[in-house]
Formats: structure tokens, sequence, C-alpha cells
């Protein structure tokens, strides 16, 4: 079987590595916001080209924590409109209701899967006051253009960058161009913990003290709290194992980098429709995402030919349970995307004929 994702083989290589970075924090009695965490911010922010890193527990907490943040400096109220495409994953919506913020879903756009400039220009309304571009699947959003639309409507921009570490646009990397951006490092994102971790990005200094505080209990010095905060922060062991895996990034991404291109000229089935990029070394392929009509036959047929994929995602967020107000919103486009998605194996541990087997398996199926 070909596995989607072999996380134990990615940590393997580093295995010595992750020993002795555990065996250090082990050794130093110190476990909570400690030197690990300190070194990996500054190491995090220098990576993405920014003042700030702030560890967190997890990357729905950043995103959650970096709009609680600009309630409590003012720049957000109960019931302002949030602007955010409507196939990402639940998360995306999850931190702006779990703040009393309103999600405007919009549609994506049909060749990236994400955030749409004219979209977004659709859905401004007196009441829109951020825009929450989801870099999907690793393909980083145009934010050169959804950054001039922040400008002109005096919008403020948080990246969701949960699925694209080091993605960038001529050079400047998903994480340094809007106001601020949240990570996740969950065990399977193209820079993995080894457990649950998040972080936050920012050049506002006092967006960074202010989210320090409320991770912390909203307290910025101990036993004295300025906020109704939370317990939200990166601990030393996670931080050390990320400081290990971090300069292998780029490397990583660049083996990514080159399947999703041999996918791109290679599959050749008309059934079959891949993402549709310009930028293709600016792309981290945290997945690499096909579309078909014939979704269930083509992947009971893979995992005959022992190839792994998965969805994602099969149900929109407007569609779940969780959020039975939005049940009835019309977007046709986002809908027939859950349909019809299906992530292929990519990984920086695939080998050349595990690459072609994928390959050839989709060239060969007759729909």
């Amino acid at each position: 079987m070909i596995p989607f994702l072999d996380l134990k083989s990615i940590n393997a290589k580093y295995r010595e590595e992750l020993i002795q970075a555990a065996t250090r924090v082990i050794d130093s009695g110190w476990y909570i916001m400690g030197s690990e965490l300190k070194a990996f911010e500054k190491e995090y922010a220098e990576y993405c080209g920014t003042k700030h890193c702030i560890g967190v527990a997890n990357g729905l907490d950043a995103l959650i924590l970096v709009l609680r943040a600009w309630k409590e400096l003012g720049k957000l109220k109960d019931g302002d409109e949030i602007i955010v495409q409507a196939n990402t994953y639940i998360a995306s919506i999850l931190a702006i209701t779990e703040n009393n913020l309103v999600p405007v879903l919009v549609e994506p756009d049909t060749k990236t899967y994400n955030l749409s400039p004219d979209s977004v220009l659709a859905a401004i309304t007196d009441k829109t006051k951020a825009i929450l571009p989801v870099h999907l699947y690793g393909l980083i959003s145009p934010m050169p253009e959804l950054m001039l639309i922040a400008k002109e409507h005096n919008l403020l921009v948080l990246e969701d960058c949960a699925q694209s570490h080091g993605a960038q646009i001529e050079g400047r990397l998903a994480g340094s161009w809007g106001h601020a951006a949240g990570f996740s490092f969950y065990p399977g994102k193209n820079l993995g913990a080894l457990g649950d971790a998040g972080a936050i990005t920012t050049n506002d200094d006092e967006l960074a003290q202010t989210v320090r505080a409320i991770a912390n209990y909203g307290s910025h010095k101990k036993y004295e709290n300025s906020y109704q905060g939370v317990n939200s922060r990166l601990d030393e062991m996670q931080a050390a194992m990320l400081r290990v895996k971090l300069p292998y990034l780029d490397k990583e991404t660049q083996r990514r980098q080159e399947i999703a291109c041999k996918y791109l000229i290679e599959i050749k089935n008309q059934h079959v429709h891949t993402p549709q990029v310009e930028n293709l070394t600016g792309h981290v392929w945290h997945l690499f995402v096909i579309t078909t009509e014939h979704r269930e036959a083509l992947q009971k047929y893979l995992n005959e030919c022992n190839i792994q994929t998965l969805i994602h995602y099969p149900i929109p967020p407007h569609r779940q349970k969780a959020y039975t107000e939005f049940n009835n919103i019309n977007l046709p486009i986002s809908e027939r995307m859950h349909n019809q998605v299906l992530s292929l194996p990519i990984s920086p541990v695939m080998t050349d004929l595990e690459v072609q087997e994928v390959i050839d398996a989709l060239n060969n199926f007759k729909f």
C-alpha cells in the first residue's frame, strides 16, 4: 500500500536529533515557557520574515487568539463580519464564531480553491472588518491583490497558514503578508510537531504583546491579569521537536514540489482535473487535490491498486450540523468541490516509483 502520508518514515529521518532534543528538555527540568520556546519563536519569525512569533497550543487557538486580541484592542467588536472562503476546513469558521463575529462565506477560485479577490469585493459591506484568506492545501492565496483590497477598505487581514509553511510569492512568505497569521504544527502538516502545536506571526508589537497575555491566562506578569485569558501555550517539548525539523523544511518542500510538478504534467486522464496554478514553486503542496465527477469509483479503484487517498473535505462548513444557521446558504461552487475533491499521496518520503504508480493508476482508470 502506498500510504497517503507516512509520518513514521518522515520522522524516522530525524530520530536521533529528536531524541537528543527530547533528552535536552527532560534534563532541563523546565517544561513550559522556557528556552526552547523562546528559541523556536525567534527561529520561526526569522524564517517567515516577521518581527514576532508567538507559540500557542494549536492552529485553531492561533486564529482565535488573534481575533480575540483585535477585539481587546478595539479593532473588532461583536457582530463584525469576516470574509472567508466557504470551502475551507471548519476550524477557520470556528475561530470567527468563537469570538462572536460573523463569517461571510464566499465562493473560492475554481482553479486554486483559494479566496477569490472578486468574491471578496462583492461581499464587502459596512459591517466588514477583516478578511481571512486560507492558503488551502498549501497553495498560497493571491495576497498582493487581497492586501490592496484590504488597504482600500481599511480591513484587517488574518492569514490562515495551517497548510502553507514556507509558501511564498516573489520571495515573501505566507505569514508575513497579513496583519497577522495563524499556523498549525499538527503532526501531519509540512512542519509538524509530535503532538498539537501552533503559532502566530505578526509585525505588530501591540498585537503580539496582547496575544501573549491572553494566551497566558490574560497575564503579562505572574499573578497580575489584564484580561480574562485562556491557557494556550506551546510547550517546551514540542518547541524542541519543531526546532529539529525546521531546518529541513525547505528541502522537504522541494521534494513535494517535484512530485506535484510530475503529477501536473503526467496525469492525462480527461476525467481528472488537477489544480491550475501559475506560481508552481511558490506553493508548498501540503495536499495534492484533484477533482472528478467519479470520486467514489476512482477512490475505490485506487484503493484496489493499493493507493491510499483521502477527502479534504467531504462536508462543507455551511452544511455541518454545528452551523444550522448556514445550512440554507446556496454555495454551488463550494458544494461541487466538496463532492468532487480527492487528495492523492504526496510527501517528502515518497519514492519516484510510488509517484509513477499513482500517475499510471490514474491514467489507466476507465470511467
